[in-house]
């Protein structure tokens, strides 16, 4: 929140450490906890250390350095204090901190004014220089989109959302797999069993199409006690399918219009459920466009010495990770990057992938949202992309998460034992509905219908952030949709009091200069500091969820806001305040308390609703 005063205080620390050679280490600032006033704080210990090692003053003992350096510091700045660095109420020095402290009056004013003055940009970072791609939603295709993706989509575009506010210039890219035995197997019974039958809906289309792949699995396997008229006719099934592969492979012109029709039935409904979720993709990548160049890929790193070809002795193309960087402890393995018979793998594609990004895209980092089993597989992706020389590889960053499975046990697209996400969405909408219908009786139909729709995908979306993203989900439709606790209901709720509050005041729609400066110079409430303080936290909070890549950073401090809020809601007297001084403040606080739950619930890719 005092981003320019923390600076000046660090030029002046800086030019006194220069000017007595003092060894002086990254300062980390930490705000201080009100307890009376607000401030911030950064420790001397390693620059006391530093001194140490250098041999730097007496021997003194590093934490007895740390606090002599502190009242050092401490005493050039109360000489700061002549206007250059304002607000500043009292400045300490203990054990080896720096505690700058600042007016309380003039920090609350400060903390407000800021939101409502930058509005939908309070917290927002500055540029980071550095350009970040981040590849998410990204299903195989002829499947139907069901919770297990949905949870993929909402942790790369609410993180995509983090760090392109943060400061990175964030580039959005879906690598589709719309490729391989899976996907062929649902063209294949189509084209010889439904052709000509599929439904015109976009979502059905897309359903139906899984329903197929469903069919195929259980036409094709092997059963107890098959009678040989049925293995006869399960392995001529067997080997169409796999003469239909081998013919897409061949280029067949017939098998590959029928599959690009296909698959753009099933990217239809995959751009329908981005559009419910707010998610526009920049970059559109599918595994059958990086196929043939990956092939030339390993003929690369067989040149360069980095692969290994033992395909005359009957082998496969490898890569000996760990050997070629010199580990002498099993780390990455050796991997497989082409097989014997010249078919790639799924890593062979990801450094495809990969030379696209930093060659095509420029991009400085790249984010993997992969669910967990992937996590050796992209780190051997990384090393190798390390190993070819690519300097990005070490801001590759894989995003795990863990599996959703249902209360009756793990999902299964070939057992059809999913939760397809249209129908939790459209369910999600209904019981909204019929819970607006009560209490909303006023509200106009079409608006309720609207409401239902931000506040049921708002449970949606919030119930796949609120777990930390290695965790698995068990996902049931009851909790997900329960509007107390942690929940985004509980959070867009507190939006919509404080518009109430706004409302009632008339203010709404007004500038918020319109009720005077923000003047706090009376006596606040414990529940007036604790919503102000929790406010200043915002663009901390952002800058954090960014650098960790972590949605949960984000999740829990929306929540803990919006949970002050409520507190305070319940607590603090606003309209009937008699002090108009006081009622004005209190208004404007509420207006700045609205605007970061609002920002923060757009990072959440969830609305902001004004009436529920």
């Amino acid at each position: 929140m005092f981003q320019k005063e923390q600076q000046l205080i660090e030029e002046k620390i800086k030019a006194y450490c220069q000017a007595n050679d003092i060894a002086l280490a990254e300062l980390k600032w930490q705000p201080i906890p009100f307890s009376g006033e607000w401030g911030f704080a950064t420790s001397f210990f390693q620059t006391a250390a530093n001194e140490a090692k250098l041999g730097k003053g007496d021997k003194a003992p590093v934490p007895q350095k740390a606090q002599g350096i502190a009242e050092q510091v401490k005493d050039i700045l109360r000489r700061a204090q002549d206007g250059s660095v304002e607000g500043i109420s009292r400045i300490e020095a203990v054990k080896g901190y720096l505690n700058v402290y600042f007016k309380t009056s003039d920090y609350a004013r400060r903390v407000v004014d800021e939101v409502l003055a930058s509005k939908a940009d309070f917290g927002r970072g500055a540029s980071k220089g550095e350009r970040v791609m981040v590849e998410y939603a990204q299903p195989n295709m002829l499947h139907s989109f069901h919770i297990g993706h949905a949870r993929n989509t909402i942790l790369g575009e609410v993180l995509a959302r983090l760090v392109e506010f943060a400061g990175f210039e964030t580039i959005r890219a879906s690598y589709p797999g719309d490729l391989g035995l899976g996907v062929i197997t649902v063209v294949w019974m189509y084209e010889k069993f439904h052709k000509g039958q599929e439904p015109q809906d976009v979502h059905e289309r897309g359903q139906w199409l899984l329903k197929l792949y469903v069919e195929a699995t259980a036409m094709l396997e092997k059963k107890e006690n098959e009678i040989p008229e049925q293995t006869a006719q399960r392995e001529a099934f067997e080997a169409e399918r796999r003469e239909m592969y081998r013919q897409w492979d061949a280029g067949d012109s017939y098998v590959r219009e029928l599959w690009k029709t296909l698959r753009e039935w099933s990217l239809e409904e995959l751009r329908d459920i981005l559009r419910m979720l707010d998610v526009k993709m920049d970059v559109w990548f599918y595994e059958s466009e990086v196929d043939e160049p990956s092939k030339a890929i390993v003929e690369e790193l067989i040149a360069r010495g980095i692969a290994d070809d033992e395909r005359p002795q009957g082998g496969a193309v490898i890569v000996k990770i760990d050997e070629k960087l010199g580990l002498t402890k099993e780390k990455y393995r050796t991997n497989v990057i082409l097989r014997g018979d010249g078919t790639t793998l799924y890593l062979t594609k990801d450094l495809a992938l990969a030379k696209v990004k930093f060659e095509q895209y420029h991009v400085d980092r790249s984010i993997y949202v992969v669910d967990v089993r992937q996590s050796l597989h992209l780190q051997q992706a990384f090393a190798i992309l390390k190993l070819w020389g690519f300097p990005q590889a070490e801001k590759c960053h894989h995003l795990g998460y863990g599996f959703v499975s249902l209360p009756e046990g793990a999902m299964s697209a070939r057992r059809g034992r999913v939760a397809l996400f249209k129908e939790v969405y459209d369910e999600a909408i209904k019981r909204v509905l019929s819970v607006e219908a009560e209490k909303s009786a006023d509200i106009p139909a079409n608006e309720r219908e609207k409401i239902a729709a931000q506040i049921g995908l708002g449970a949606l979306v919030y119930s796949m952030l609120s777990v930390d993203n290695n965790k698995d989900i068990v996902f049931d439709i009851n909790e997900a949709l329960s509007f107390d606790g942690r929940t985004g209901p509980y959070i867009q709720n507190a939006h919509v009091r404080a518009n109430s509050i706004l409302k009632k005041s008339k203010i709404e729609g007004r500038k918020s200069d319109d009720l005077g400066p923000s003047t706090f110079d009376y006596e606040l409430t414990k529940h007036e500091i604790e919503l102000i303080e929790k406010i200043s936290h915002f663009p901390n909070a952002v800058q954090q969820a960014a650098e960790e890549y972590r949605p949960l950073v984000m999740a829990a401090y929306a929540y803990d806001l919006a949970n002050t809020f409520h507190s305070f809601y319940h607590a603090v007297n606003v309209l009937q305040t008699e002090d108009e001084k006081v009622k004005r403040a209190r208004l404007r606080l509420v207006a700045a308390a609205k605007q970061t739950i609002a920002n923060a619930l757009r990072l959440l890719d969830i609305q902001a609703p004004d009436l529920m």
